[in-house]
């Protein structure tokens, strides 16, 4: 069976950057290849971004380029990404660029807080699951569901249908 290649951007609270690999490698098991364009600063270099010694223009211009290449954008939603301004920013920007948004709960994560943006601009909502993830990723699927149980709620922004 041939892989699927998708190109991503993970966008991530840097404390969950296992959860990275292990969502690359939950897909894989389903003849997935991930392509993920997202940063993942090194130790070193992650103290330089915490110390502002990196110019924020310098960054966002990084992760814009990063961004571009990627058809979705996935979102980690772990406990503390809600607090994370990078993250914000990163999903207003894929919406700004056209992006499908994609939000999945960080494996084993039940309790958590959506961060604002995506309330506002995501597109679906899936547990750590790969046909979810999956179906997300390709646009069948776009509900949003409670973290752990897999029952689903409308989004926040859902846009109010009508007839013509």
């Amino acid at each position: 069976m041939m892989s699927k290649r998708r190109h991503v951007f993970i966008s991530h609270h840097h404390a969950d950057d296992e959860q990275v690999n292990k969502l690359t490698k939950l897909l894989g098991k389903k003849s997935y290849d991930i392509r993920n364009s997202s940063i993942r600063a090194k130790p070193s270099n992650q103290a330089r971004i915490d110390a502002k010694q990196i110019p924020e223009r310098t960054l966002k211009r990084m992760l814009r380029m990063k961004m571009s290449w990627a058809g979705t954008v996935i979102v980690l939603i772990g406990k503390k990404t809600h607090q994370r301004p990078w993250v914000d920013w990163e999903i207003k920007k894929a919406n700004e660029l056209g992006k499908r948004i994609v939000g999945v709960y960080t494996h084993g994560g039940t309790e958590v807080d959506i961060p604002a943006a995506f309330e506002k601009y995501g597109d679906a909502l899936v547990n750590w699951n790969s046909d979810s993830v999956i179906d997300a990723i390709e646009g069948k699927d776009s509900h949003f569901e409670n973290p752990g149980s897999g029952t689903t709620r409308d989004p926040v922004h859902a846009a109010p249908t009508s007839k013509c």
